[in-house]
C-alpha cells in the first residue's frame, strides 16, 4: 500500500474496515514525503465503542452506515462534521437473481413441505443474541408446534447455543445450519426474518429480506430501526415479546418494500458526494 500511494500519488484513501484503517494510516505517514497527503476516508459498519486515540480519530471522514453508528462515534469523542451517514445499500436485482438458485431447505432438515419457517441470519457472537431468540423459539412452542427456526451462522458462541437448545429441548425446532454461503435462496423459502441483536451497525440482510418480499421482526438494536417500522420491532432480550411478534408476521404478513435510500445506487451517489467534498 505504501508503495502504491507513493507511486499513483490518489487523492483519497478509503479503508473498509478497522485493519485496513490501520495498515492505510500507517503507508500514508510513510509516503507522505514531499508529496501533498491524500485525504483518508474510513466506513465504519458496527455500533461498537472506539478507543480514544485509536486510529479512527486520524481519519479526515468516517463513512458511517446507519445513525446508530454516527450516534456512537459522536459519544466517543470523534467530531460531529466528520461523520457522513451513507447508508448501505445493495443491487435488488442481483439479490433477485441470486435467489432463485435452487434450495430444499426443510428437505434438507426433514421436513414436510410448507412447514413455517422463521430464520435469522447472524454469526455465533454475543452482540447477536441468539439466546435469546432460543428463548423465543421455546416461548412460541405450545403457540405454534409447526414452527422451526433456523440460525444461519458459525461463530464461538455454537458450544453455548447447543447446550442452550439441548436444556429447553428445542433440537427438534431449532437448527443451528452453520454459514451458508448463498443465503438468499434461504431467505427465499422461510416465512420470516427474525433478529435477535444487542448491537447492529444496520442490518444489511434485513435489506436482502425486504428485497424478496419477506416479513422482517427484530429488535430495536442498533441500526435496526432505522430500516424495520415500529409495528415490527421489540425491545432487546425480550423474547416473549419476539415471540408473539413472529407469531403475528406468520398469521399476518406484512413485508414491507426496499426504502430507496438502501439501494446500491443511493449508496454510490453519497460516497462520490463525499469524495467530491474532499478534492
Amino acid at each position: 500500500m505504501y508503495h502504491a500511494i507513493r507511486e499513483y500519488r490518489p487523492n483519497i484513501v478509503h479503508a473498509h474496515d478497522s485493519h485496513a484503517l490501520q495498515l492505510s494510516a500507517w503507508a500514508r505517514r510513510l509516503a507522505r514525503s514531499g508529496r501533498a497527503r491524500p485525504a483518508l476516508v474510513a466506513t465504519r459498519r458496527v455500533d461498537f465503542h472506539v478507543r480514544r486515540g485509536s486510529v479512527w480519530f486520524q481519519v479526515d471522514r468516517i463513512i458511517a452506515i446507519s445513525d446508530a453508528v454516527r450516534n456512537i462515534l459522536v459519544t466517543d469523542g470523534i467530531a460531529p462534521d466528520a461523520i457522513a451517514v451513507v447508508p448501505s445499500g445493495i443491487d435488488a436485482a442481483e439479490v433477485r437473481r441470486a435467489a432463485v438458485l435452487p434450495v430444499d431447505i426443510r428437505g434438507s432438515m426433514g421436513l414436510a413441505p410448507g412447514t413455517p419457517l422463521a430464520l435469522n441470519v447472524a454469526a455465533l457472537v454475543g452482540h447477536k443474541d441468539q439466546r435469546t431468540l432460543i428463548r423465543a423459539a421455546y416461548a412460541a412452542r405450545a403457540l405454534r408446534p409447526d414452527l422451526r427456526w433456523i440460525i444461519a451462522g458459525e461463530g464461538s458462541l455454537r458450544p453455548a447455543l447447543e447446550a442452550e437448545i439441548a436444556k429447553l429441548g428445542l433440537k427438534d425446532r431449532v437448527y443451528l445450519s452453520g454459514h451458508i454461503p448463498a443465503v438468499d435462496p434461504v431467505i427465499r423459502e422461510a416465512d420470516v426474518l427474525v433478529m435477535s441483536s444487542k448491537e447492529e451497525g444496520l442490518g444489511s440482510v434485513v435489506l436482502h429480506a425486504l428485497v424478496l418480499g419477506k416479513p422482517v421482526v427484530a429488535t430495536r438494536g442498533g441500526g435496526l430501526p432505522e430500516i424495520v417500522p415500529e409495528e415490527w420491532l421489540v425491545p432487546v432480550g425480550d423474547a416473549d415479546a419476539l415471540a408473539r411478534k413472529v407469531l403475528a408476521a406468520l398469521d399476518h404478513p406484512a413485508p414491507f418494500p426496499l426504502p430507496p435510500r438502501f439501494t446500491a445506487s443511493s449508496m454510490a451517489r453519497g460516497v462520490l458526494a463525499l469524495y467530491r467534498a474532499l478534492v
